[in-house]
C-alpha cells in the first residue's frame, strides 16, 4: 500500500503549485504515517526478540526494512525545518533535491514483499548464486560497448548528418544494439557504420547467450528444490516395520509353509531320536509287507 501511495503521489507538471495540499494534512501523508508506525513497531519487536543482535543487523531483509523506514523520518525532518526556516529560497531548493532522492529510495520498499513471496526469494537466491556469471556478462558488455561505440563513431565521422557526435554519445547505441533492443533513436547511415552495427548485434547475441543458460540452470535448481520441500511438508511420512525378505528360509512351524522331502525326513529322524520307541511309518509298513510275504 505504501509503495502504491509513493507512486500515485507524484505530482503532475501541469498542476499549479498553489493547488497543492499542505504536507501534514495530505491524505497520502496520513496513510504513510500509519504504515510507518506499524513497520517501526514490527521492526522493534523483532529486534528485541532476536537473541543475536549482530546477526539481526547483518540480515539483508532487516536492512531493507530499515532503509524503507528511514526516508520517512528524513522527509519529516526536512518539512519541519522548511516550515521553521526564514530563508526559504536556497534551503527550499536543497530540500527539494533531497526529497527527490528520498522518494526514489522509498520505492525500494517493494522488496519487503520478498519476505512473503516464494518467487522473489527464488529469484534472489538465483541472482546470488549467479553473481560470477552476471559479472562476466557485465564485463563482456562493457568491453563490447567500448569497442563498438568507438568503431561506429570513426565510421560515421565523415558524414555531416551523423547522429554520433562523440564516443560517449555512442555508448547508448552500443548498449541498445548489443542487448538486441533496437530503440532506433540513433542509427548508422554509412556502409561502414552499418557493418559495425551488424557486428555489434551479432556480438551482443553471443555475449548474452553464453552465461544465460547457467543462470537458468540455477533458477531451475532452486525452483525444483522449493517445490520438493513443499511436497515433503504436505505429506506425512510413515515408517513401516522390517519386512521379511522373500529369500529367507521357511520355518518348519509355519502352517502355511509346505515342507520339502528332505525337511520332512529330517523332522522324522529328530522325532525318532527323541522317542526311543518311535518307529517311522515307512519302516513299519515295510515290516508288515515282509511278514505277509513270508506267511
Amino acid at each position: 500500500m505504501d509503495c502504491f501511495k509513493v507512486t500515485f503521489r507524484t505530482p503532475s507538471p501541469a498542476r499549479p503549485p498553489s493547488s497543492a495540499r499542505p504536507f501534514f494534512t495530505d491524505p497520502f501523508f496520513l496513510i504513510e504515517t500509519l504504515c510507518i508506525i506499524w513497520f517501526s513497531f514490527e521492526l522493534l519487536v523483532r529486534f528485541f526478540a532476536c537473541p543475536s543482535k549482530p546477526e539481526f543487523s547483518r540480515n539483508i531483509m532487516n536492512i531493507i526494512d530499515i532503509v524503507a523506514i528511514i526516508p520517512y523520518f528524513i522527509t519529516l525532518g526536512t518539512e519541519l525545518a522548511q516550515e521553521h526556516s526564514s530563508n526559504g529560497g536556497q534551503q527550499q531548493a536543497m530540500s527539494l533535491a533531497i526529497l527527490r532522492v528520498i522518494r526514489l529510495v522509498r520505492v525500494f520498499r517493494i522488496f519487503k514483499l520478498s519476505r512473503h513471496s516464494k518467487g522473489l526469494q527464488i529469484l534472489g537466491k538465483t541472482l546470488q548464486a549467479s553473481m560470477r556469471e552476471l559479472g562476466l556478462l557485465i564485463f563482456f558488455l562493457f568491453i563490447g560497448v567500448i569497442l563498438f561505440s568507438s568503431a561506429v563513431y570513426f565510421a560515421e565521422t565523415d558524414d555531416p548528418d551523423s547522429l554520433f557526435t562523440s564516443i560517449p554519445d555512442a555508448f547508448w547505441w552500443a548498449v541498445v544494439s548489443m542487448t538486441t533492443v533496437g530503440y532506433g533513436d540513433m542509427y548508422p547511415m554509412t556502409i561502414g557504420g552499418k557493418i559495425v552495427g551488424s557486428l555489434c548485434a551479432i556480438a551482443g547475441v553471443l555475449t548474452i547467450a553464453l552465461p544465460v543458460p547457467v543462470i537458468v540452470s540455477n533458477f531451475n535448481y532452486f525452483y525444483h528444490r522449493e517445490t520438493d520441500q513443499e511436497e515433503q511438508s504436505r505429506y506425512t511420512h510413515v515408517t513401516c516395520g522390517q519386512q521379511q525378505s522373500p529369500s529367507s528360509e521357511p520355518k518348519k512351524g509355519d502352517s502355511n509353509q509346505t515342507l520339502s522331502k528332505s525337511d520332512f525326513l529330517e523332522a522324522e529322524d529328530l522325532e525318532s531320536a527323541k522317542y526311543s520307541n518311535f518307529i517311522p511309518a515307512s519302516n513299519h509298513a515295510c515290516k508288515e509287507n515282509k511278514l505277509l510275504t513270508e506267511v
